[in-house]
């Protein structure tokens, strides 16, 4: 039986019934990974008899009358940033070697009380700092379409692992767009939830064990399924531990069709052009919604540029990203940040050592920004916009992020301007969806990003279900994937 087309809840509803067990479900997983990852190296650490086990305790449950939860023996990979204890958690990052997690983050800890069984654990950039995902301990994860090409970072391994049938289901974080970008560059779906929706604590960065929330990044799923996406949300969705006494209560999702929706449009920008090709999708996309008598509106935020909103968002990030850094670093910044200069790593030196009092300010900027969109949202349902400005591009571990560039309609640009896109919903805390909206002669996914008003997770899922339906009524295509002469 073909496991990896169902749906994960779906797989779990059957696992409960006795149709299939859990045991058989994991065996076809595995059998999965070991033909298909080795060209991919999505899945970068594997607890095969530990998740047997594991399955077995469900199937007995199962034949017990006892149900796990709506998880029930279904096995899936998470990305390698969270902790699960006894299992390595080292974003990368070789001082974080050999460190193996004593605790269980509160996001996947939910997981498993739904009855979810861990089987491995999906690929990132060191610290998740990149739009690519490799690093000196496990290496480089490559695209399931495009092997020669990267799945986006930080989620890459995760998004690639889902993409190619490897696990299904997967959890990923986004700070500078590190769910969408690789669910974009995957044919994927990945949601990007409200800033404090999702618990972030055992997340790798910070440090681990660390307690203390971190700024701007979220945890969210990612999905090949529209229901398994909801449903994750609603596992993952809750105040953390420390304030149980709160409760959460999204709204529930507008049922209107497409066609009653008031789009606002926002889909390129000189200050960061977007390729000419992923254009294209977005603007095939916006003339299908068009021409179901859907009302779209190219319109932004009243006095909001992408140049005002991104600076602000980087300047945030360098505070964010400095945590820890050695002495060392710290002085190579001041010295940076003292130079004149506006290029990435100027800003991002600015940033990272900012004094409380200027994080303040921008903090207050955030606000005033954040009431900007609240009220463009009174006028407008959503907004459409690209995911990043460019499609998935060659690998390149030889420069530093700062230095790279890439090709954009033939000019050269700054490789970090793939976040600028990204950067719009979460330097606001918006919940934003990415997509696939169809395929180019090149074989590679087309996505979209959408960006609704807080708490708008529901309705952004109904809106690309409703979008699914007349792109893809089969369901997500699968790539053509390499299979091992040499199964691992």
């Amino acid at each position: 039986m073909d496991f990896h087309k169902l749906s994960a809840f779906a797989l779990a509803r059957g696992i409960k019934a006795r149709e299939y067990t859990s045991e058989q479900v994991l065996d076809h997983f595995l059998e999965r990974t070991r033909r298909y990852n080795p060209a991919l190296n999505a899945v970068v650490v594997l607890k095969e008899e530990q998740a047997r086990e594991q399955a077995r305790t469900a199937d007995k449950a199962a034949e017990d009358g006892r149900d796990l939860g709506p998880l029930h023996g279904v096995p899936m990979t998470i990305k390698e940033t969270w902790e699960l204890e006894g299992w390595p958690t080292t974003a990368g990052h070789k001082g974080y070697q050999d460190h193996v997690s004593p605790r269980t983050a509160v996001a996947v800890q939910r997981l498993l009380d739904a009855g979810a069984i861990i089987f491995g654990k999906t690929n990132v950039p060191e610290f998740a700092g990149d739009l690519q995902s490799f690093n000196e301990i496990y290496g480089t994860t490559n695209n399931p379409w495009n092997t020669d090409l990267t799945p986006g970072g930080s989620s890459g391994g995760a998004a690639a692992a889902l993409a190619a049938g490897l696990t299904p289901l997967e959890l990923g974080s986004d700070i500078g767009g590190s769910i969408r970008t690789p669910a974009a560059f995957c044919g994927i779906y990945g949601l990007k939830t409200t800033s404090g929706l999702v618990p972030m604590r055992g997340h790798v960065p910070g440090t681990p064990g660390s307690v203390a929330k971190r700024d701007m990044g979220v945890g969210g799923p990612l999905a090949r399924h529209l229901d398994d996406l909801e449903a994750e949300l609603d596992l993952l969705s809750g105040p953390d531990d420390d304030m149980a006494p709160w409760q959460v209560n999204l709204p529930p999702a507008s049922k209107k069709p497409l066609e009653e929706y008031r789009f606002a449009t926002w889909l390129n920008d000189d200050w960061a052009p977007v390729d000419n090709e992923v254009l294209s999708g977005l603007v095939g996309f916006c003339d299908q919604l068009k021409s179901l008598g859907a009302r779209l509106e190219d319109a932004q935020p009243e006095g909001l540029t992408l140049e005002k909103s991104h600076r602000l968002y980087y300047h945030l990030l360098g505070g964010v990203m400095s945590q820890g850094l050695p002495p060392k670093v710290r002085d190579r910044l001041a010295k940076l940040a003292g130079e004149e200069g506006d290029d990435y790593s100027h800003r991002f030196a600015r940033g990272a050592l900012q004094s409380h009092g200027e994080w303040l300010q921008k903090d207050e900027e955030r606000a005033q920004l954040q009431r900007t969109w609240a009220r463009f949202f009174e006028d407008h349902d959503l907004m459409i916009c690209p995911v990043t400005n460019t499609l998935p591009f060659p690998h390149d571990q030889e420069t530093s992020a700062m230095a790279r560039t890439l090709t954009i309609n033939g000019k050269e640009e700054p490789y970090l301007d793939v976040t600028v896109w990204a950067g719009v919903a979460m330097v606001v805390g918006l919940p934003a969806i990415s997509f696939p909206v169809g395929f180019g002669d090149d074989g590679l996914p087309r996505a979209v990003q959408i960006i609704g008003p807080a708490w708008s997770e529901k309705t952004l899922i109904e809106v690309a279900r409703q979008a699914q339906a007349r792109l893809f009524p089969e369901g997500l295509p699968w790539p053509q994937l390499k299979e091992s002469q040499d199964p691992i």
